[in-house]
C-alpha cells in the first residue's frame, strides 16, 4: 500500500521524502510508513517490527493536548498543494482537541493526500460531488450547512480565486460557496503566485467577503532555490486559529447597546456639489466593529464612506448633518455613544434645486448656516442619554486645549483628541495618535493603527461600565 501511495506524490515530493528518510536512516517506504502512523497518533507502529522496549526504557507520555474544540465540527477541504501532506497532522491535532473532523479532497489534493489516508484520521471523507450515496439528499449543502467552521488548508491560490469568483464546478467549491458557517483559510503557494495582483485582488475580495486568514509564513519552499512568503501555515498555527474562532470570547459588553456614529457628512450646494471633509470612516467603523466583537448590540449610523460594514453591526447609512442626527435619536436608547463621525459644522441655507452654472457675475455667494450638534445634543439630554456618550476632537493646533475646552462645552463624558493637520496622515491613514481627555485629565496613548486604537477605547468602556461577561 505504502508504494502504491508513493507513486501518487509529485517528485518534488518524493525528493524530500528520500531526504527525510535518508536522515532517519530508513528507507522510503518505511519513511512514510512513520509519518502515517505519526499522523494517526500512532509512533509505536512507525518502526514496526521493533524490538521489545525494556521496562527502564517506557517514558511517561505526554499528557493529552486540552479539549478546546469539544464536539466543535469542523469540515477541512484539502486542496490541491505540496502541503497538504500538513493537512494529516492537522486532523489529528484537531481531533485530539475533541473535534469532530470531516473532510473535502479536491481532486487535485487527491494527487498529494489519498482518501485512505485521510480516512483513517477523519470521521469522514468527500470528494465528488455527484456522489450517489451522499447526494441523494443535497449532500454538498448539508456538508456545508452542517459545520461549525470550514476550514481550507491548502488553500491554493486557484481554489481562491474560484472562491473569489463564486465559482462551484467541484465538491470543495459548491460547499464553500453554500456556506453559512465562518471559513479559515491557509493559503500555500509559491512567492511569485502569492505576489501577483491575481492573488492579491482574490485575497482582498475573500477578506471583504468576511473569510478569515492564517498565514501564509515566510520560508523556503519544496521547489529549489525557491523562498519567500507562501509556506502554509503550521497545523498547530491553524489549530490556534480554529480555537480563536470557536472557542467562546471574552464579551466584556454583552447586553450592552452601543450607538457609533462614523465618517463624513456631506452638506448638497446643489445636486451634483456638495460641502465636505477628509475622514475616510476607519476609525468609527473599526470602533463599532471591536465593540460588536465585545458582545455589544451595536448601531453605526454613517456618512458616505467607501468602506465594508463592519460585521455583525446594524448599519444605517445617512448624507447630512440633520440625517444623521435623525437617525442617532432614533436608536437611543443606548448605554454608551461614541461619535467619531466629522460631521460638518455648515451648510448652505437654500441648497441649489438645479446645478448652478457659471455666470457673468462671477462666483456665486452663499448664505450659510450651522448645523445641529449631535454630540452636544445628545449629552444634554434629559431623557434617554446614554451612561457614557464620547466624542471625538480633530484638531489642527493646540489639540489639548481645544479638547479640554470641547469637554465643557459639549457636556460629554469623554473627548478623543487627535492630530488632523496633513502631516499626522490621520485622515485616510492607518494610524492614529489619542489624548483621552476626561473630567479627571489627560492620558496620551502610544501611536496605534485604527484598530487597534478601537480595541482600547472598547477596554476602556468596558471597564469605566464595570461590564461583566
Amino acid at each position: 500500500m505504502a508504494s502504491l501511495t508513493i507513486r501518487k506524490l509529485d517528485e518534488a515530493l518524493k525528493k524530500r521524502l528520500r531526504l527525510r528518510a535518508a536522515r532517519n536512516g530508513r528507507s522510503v517506504e518505511e519513511e512514510l510508513r512513520h509519518i502515517l502512523a505519526e499522523a494517526a497518533g500512532r509512533p509505536e507502529a512507525a518502526d514496526a517490527p521493533s524490538p521489545p522496549i525494556q521496562p527502564a526504557a517506557i517514558a511517561h507520555p505526554a499528557p493529552a493536548p486540552a479539549r478546546t474544540l469539544p464536539n466543535a465540527r469542523i469540515l477541512l477541504v484539502i486542496g490541491g498543494g505540496i502541503a497538504a501532506y500538513k493537512s494529516l497532522d492537522l486532523i489529528r491535532r484537531l481531533r485530539e482537541r475533541g473535534a469532530d473532523v470531516r473532510c473535502v479532497l479536491t481532486r487535485a489534493g487527491e494527487e498529494f493526500v489519498t482518501k485512505l489516508a485521510a480516512g483513517a484520521l477523519a470521521n469522514a471523507v468527500f470528494t465528488d460531488l455527484f456522489d450517489p450515496q451522499s447526494e441523494f439528499d443535497v449532500g454538498h449543502i448539508r456538508l456545508a450547512r452542517e459545520a461549525d467552521l470550514i476550514v481550507v488548508a491548502p488553500a491554493t491560490a486557484d481554489l481562491m480565486a474560484k472562491m473569489a469568483g463564486g465559482h462551484a464546478d467541484d465538491l470543495a467549491t459548491a460547499v464553500l460557496l453554500a456556506a453559512d458557517s465562518p471559513i479559515l483559510l491557509a493559503p500555500a503557494m509559491n512567492p511569485h503566485m502569492w505576489s501577483r495582483a491575481a492573488t492579491r485582488r482574490n485575497v482582498a475580495q475573500l477578506a471583504a467577503d468576511g473569510i478569515a486568514f492564517v498565514g501564509p509564513n515566510a520560508g523556503e519552499m519544496a521547489e529549489r532555490g525557491e523562498a519567500g512568503v507562501g509556506r502554509m501555515a503550521e497545523p498547530l498555527e491553524i489549530v490556534a486559529a480554529v480555537e480563536a474562532m470557536l472557542a467562546p470570547a471574552e464579551r466584556p459588553l454583552a447586553r450592552k447597546r452601543v450607538l457609533v456614529t462614523s465618517g463624513p457628512t456631506h452638506e448638497a450646494i446643489d445636486p451634483v456639489r456638495f460641502i465636505g471633509n477628509r475622514s475616510s470612516g476607519r476609525q468609527g467603523h473599526a470602533i463599532a466593529e471591536a465593540a460588536a466583537r465585545a458582545g455589544a448590540d451595536v448601531v453605526l449610523v454613517s456618512g458616505p464612506v467607501a468602506l465594508a460594514d463592519p460585521p455583525g453591526v446594524s448599519v444605517v447609512k445617512v448624507e447630512s448633518a440633520r440625517e444623521m442626527l435623525n437617525a442617532v435619536e432614533a436608536a437611543l436608547p443606548a448605554d454608551v455613544a461614541i461619535f467619531a463621525a466629522a460631521v460638518a459644522d455648515w451648510r448652505v441655507a437654500e441648497a441649489g434645486r438645479q446645478k448652478l452654472k457659471k455666470g457673468e457675475g462671477g462666483p456665486p455667494t452663499f448664505a450659510m448656516v450651522e448645523n445641529p450638534d449631535i454630540l452636544a445634543t445628545v449629552a444634554h439630554r434629559k431623557a434617554k442619554r446614554p451612561k457614557l456618550v464620547i466624542g471625538f476632537a480633530a484638531e489642527t493646533t493646540n489639540v489639548i486645549a481645544n479638547a479640554k475646552d470641547k469637554l465643557k462645552r459639549k457636556g460629554c463624558d469623554w473627548i478623543l483628541a487627535n492630530d488632523v493637520s496633513p502631516q499626522a496622515g490621520v485622515f485616510g491613514g492607518d494610524e492614529n495618535t489619542i489624548h483621552l481627555v476626561t473630567s479627571g485629565g489627560v492620558e496620551s496613548w502610544p501611536t496605534q493603527t485604527k484598530d487597534e486604537v478601537a480595541s482600547t477605547l472598547i477596554a476602556r468602556i468596558a471597564d469605566k461600565l464595570g461590564a461583566g461577561p
